[in-house]
């Protein structure tokens, strides 16, 4: 298994947008995403912050993604 990937905000909600999730809306500087499928996310975008790795766990729970995926997608 790959290690998680240290990612700002708006990297993961590029490589979220390529799977499919759209942006709904936006509160503020979190983004909130949603699949064709009903899978939903809130991605905070904190300029120039990387996300940590408890958040990235949650969002990729919550995407039902695995870390390969999300690799495969950033990079």
């Amino acid at each position: 298994m790959t290690r998680l990937p240290r990612a700002t905000g708006k990297q993961v909600v590029a490589a979220l947008s390529s799977i499919g999730f759209e942006v709904v809306r936006v509160r503020g500087s979190h983004h909130f995403l949603r699949h064709p499928d009903g899978r939903a996310v809130v991605v905070p975008m904190h300029a120039g912050e990387t996300i940590g790795p408890g958040l990235m766990t949650k969002i990729l729970r919550a995407c039902d993604l695995t870390v390969d995926e999300m690799v495969a997608h950033l990079g």
